[in-house]
């Protein structure tokens, strides 16, 4: 039985589940109780608690790089990682056969695609099409958050 506050075990059609069980019982028997019931495993953690890589080089400027949810988690089709780009910081200019879906979670910055900047701010979501050119840059004076969800075929980063 796990009872860790951060991981539990889910699967499936969970989600009735656990709603028939939220408004009768606390949280620490529902987790309980959904570890007996059912296979697969949730993660629940705050970001930070993911090791983060340091990326500085010619090409890439003050960006710290975590995944959050990748292949060791069980995930088979998408990563989840997350990006804190410091101020007049920026990603390599590059391209790949994968598409990304992003979202600004805090901060302010650009992101390079189809030959133009295109500003950027928490909040806002961004499809980056597969092949296409793509930058990240901050132009802001705080850390540029951005979550990243690639398919499982990419490098976890």
């Amino acid at each position: 039985m796990t009872t860790d506050c951060n991981t539990y075990k889910f699967q499936g059609t969970a989600g009735a589940f656990i709603s028939s069980f939220e408004s009768r019982y606390t949280a620490s028997v529902m987790k309980s109780v959904i570890s007996i019931r059912t296979g697969g495993s949730m993660k629940v953690i705050k970001y930070t608690e993911a090791p983060a890589k340091h990326y500085s080089n010619a090409q890439v400027k003050g960006v710290e790089a975590r995944v959050v949810i990748g292949k060791q988690d069980g995930a088979e089709n998408f990563f989840m990682r997350v990006f804190d780009i410091a101020p007049a910081g920026n990603t390599p200019r590059h391209t790949h056969d994968w598409e990304h879906e992003m979202f600004c979670h805090a901060g302010e910055g650009e992101v390079f695609c189809g030959e133009q900047w295109h500003r950027i701010s928490a909040g806002n979501v961004v499809f980056i099409p597969a092949n296409a050119e793509h930058q990240i840059r901050n132009s802001g004076e705080n850390n540029l958050s951005i979550v990243c969800l690639v398919p499982a075929k990419a490098p976890e980063l």
